[in-house]
């Protein structure tokens, strides 16, 4: 009687040591217990000491406990195993789960679920495959963490089958939404559905699970009918139900349901969480309703990285890249520290600002911060220099980079292309074969380009036909657009013709206006005839048919022709786009349009280019 009074004292004690988080009390405590020899004979007070100090973080101080218990029981060894997972230490923890003199299942569980969260999953699935071999039946939080675990779904049906066989199927709410998450996870949203009607007993991470899965793979209605569905039946909606549902209105674009969630959020008081915040921006931004995140944005105090980011690419989806700057400035005005995902959108916009001051004031940022040597931030350094052109500064980091990942190559390899450093885009691309990274259809992108923009008709054709057979890439259009686009401009219209036929793909717009401009050095009038009526099926609003109809009537001397055209122009309200040329001062961006004098002081800059023209001619150059 009085020995448990004493156990009930100390862990009282304890109890309370680790509420203050206090590991010089604990120590106290402890030093107390070994005095009066309770650690020793006391398994239950050592095992709290032990794990008291794994909790807190003294590595040291728990193996010093461990050893100080001397009768040790099952709960001592899990314990212990416990100190090497919470540290990391896989590998000790594996040598002492074998030499553990006995095992229950918590023992099995823990191994399992140290596997399974440090990414060696076939060592867990061995493992619960010896657990069974040795007659240890499974829990239902074995199962839940096995399931977490499969990468692929058919070893998750067999563990469903397995769960079946030992008569674990729907009996815990833990293992039907583990399997619901699992069969969700790997898209196969009818068997969760499956799954979810047969529970007996459902709760709001049952419902969450199987309408994030018809969110994610293509069943956005459904994640809607299934919200309406749940608040019938009495569940109330958290966070995450709502995040999700946001989610899937923005991708199926559906402004009057997201409309409608959105004040479901903001009736339950979701608004205050951030991820729900971040997904209505991108729920409004997607339904092209860019206007109502900004008026969120007014109304709310509580900011988060989460938040800006969301705002910030919202923005710069739509074309208003200096809102996003604006936006990228108040974030940190209001104390929230950029990430990644942030300065990688902001670099990605920055080509748009002429000239590169934006650009290079958000490197030197990159800089103080530390995020040069992130991948993802480089690459968009290098994005960024290429785009603006300067293409020295995207070879020198790109050079610097420690770790180069695809999206790094893609980069430089469409850098050198559209810089006209066609050699060095595929001196890159014989690189990038080199490292064993296979490529993918942005990497082919660049390949094609530069092949394109130097003439290597043969180089690109045979890349081209090679793409699915030696790199597992089908070609998309826009492949077929470059090559296309490669023989016409080497004046081999009927060739890229051929091509056309032979691979199946129908005459678009793209091509239309390539043929037409090729065909305007050669005057083949019935060609233009009938490229030009099919742009004007493919692109009603565009006035480049007409003109080049105009053009060719022109040459052959068909006047009424040229004026029927011009008359179906006016009919159909159709413009010629006026060309322009533009110039960053500063930070001001001007433009000077076709056959327009007075623009932006113009009257003057004539004036001055006539001048020099004189001093260029006085100097015997001639033009």
């Amino acid at each position: 009687m009085v020995c448990c009074q004493r156990s009930n004292y100390f862990s009282t004690l304890l109890n309370r040591c680790l509420s203050l988080k206090s590991l010089y009390s604990v120590k106290i405590v402890h030093a107390q217990l070994i005095k009066l020899s309770l650690c020793n004979t006391n398994t239950f007070l050592g095992n709290r000491c032990l794990d008291l100090y794994t909790k807190l973080g003294k590595i040291q101080d728990a193996f010093g406990a461990f050893n100080d218990i001397r009768y040790k029981n099952v709960y001592s060894w899990n314990l212990y195993m416990q100190v090497f997972i919470q540290f990391g230490d896989i590998e000790g923890a594996r040598q002492v789960f074998d030499e553990m003199p006995e095992r229950d299942v918590v023992s099995w569980n823990s191994i399992i679920s140290a596997y399974g969260s440090n990414g060696f999953v076939d060592h867990a699935l061995d493992v619960f495959v010896k657990m069974q071999s040795l007659g240890v039946t499974p829990s239902g939080y074995t199962y839940s963490i096995v399931l977490s675990c499969v990468r692929y779904v058919c070893n998750g049906m067999e563990v469903h089958c397995n769960m079946i066989r030992n008569g674990l199927d729907f009996k815990s709410v833990i293992i039907g939404n583990s399997l619901i998450d699992m069969y969700c996870k790997h898209g196969f949203v009818d068997y969760a559905f499956g799954v979810f009607i047969n529970m007996e007993e459902i709760d709001i991470i049952s419902w969450n699970s199987l309408i994030t899965g018809c969110s994610k793979f293509g069943y956005e209605e459904m994640a809607y009918h299934q919200l309406c569905i749940m608040r019938s039946k009495d569940y109330v909606p958290d966070a995450f139900t709502v995040s999700s549902v946001l989610t899937a209105c923005s991708t199926i674009q559906d402004l009057s349901k997201g409309k409608q969630i959105f004040c479901l959020s903001l009736k339950s008081g979701f608004l205050s969480n951030t991820i729900v915040l971040s997904a209505a921006i991108n729920m409004f931004s997607k339904c092209e309703s860019i206007y109502d995140p900004i008026c969120i944005l007014d109304e709310i105090d509580n900011w988060d990285s989460a938040v800006s980011n969301s705002m910030i690419s919202s923005l710069i989806n739509h074309r208003l890249e200096k809102h996003a700057m604006q936006i990228f400035v108040l974030s940190l005005n209001e104390g929230v520290g950029p990430t990644e995902f942030t300065l990688s959108c902001l670099l990605s916009c920055a080509s748009m600002f002429v000239p590169a001051v934006q650009g290079t004031m958000l490197h030197c940022f990159v800089v103080k911060l530390g995020f040069e040597s992130d991948p993802i931030v480089s690459s968009s350094l290098v994005e960024m220099y290429s785009k603006l052109g300067f293409f020295n500064s995207a070879k020198i980091i790109f050079d610097q980079m420690d770790e180069k990942d695809l999206i790094s190559w893609n980069s430089m390899i469409l850098g050198c292309s559209y810089n006209g450093k066609t050699i060095e885009a595929l001196k890159y691309f014989d690189e990038l074969l080199k490292t064993g990274v296979p490529p993918d259809e942005i990497t082919l992108l660049g390949v094609l380009l530069a092949c394109n923009y130097s003439g290597l008709i043969d180089k690109g054709l045979t890349i081209f036909y090679s793409m699915e057979r030696e790199y597992g890439v089908k070609p998309t259009e826009t492949h077929f657009n470059i090559i296309v686009e490669m023989m016409i401009r080497a004046g081999n219209v009927n060739e890229a013709f051929n091509i056309i036929t032979t691979m199946g793909y129908s005459v678009n717009g793209f091509i239309c206006k390539l043929i037409l401009s090729v065909n305007e050095v050669r005057g083949d009038l019935e060609l233009t005839e009938k490229v030009a009526e099919r742009l004007m099926k493919l692109e009603p609003t565009s006035a480049l048919p007409y003109v080049a109809l105009c053009k060719a009537y022109e040459v052959w001397g068909r006047w009424e022709s040229v004026a029927r055209v011009k008359k179906l122009m006016k009919d159909r309200n159709i413009r010629k786009v006026v060309g322009c040329s533009w110039i960053g001062v500063n930070s001001g961006l001007f433009d000077f349009k076709e056959d327009e004098v007075v623009n932006h002081g113009g009257e003057d800059v004539y004036l001055i280019m006539r001048l020099l023209m004189h001093d260029i001619e006085d100097e015997g150059y001639v033009f």
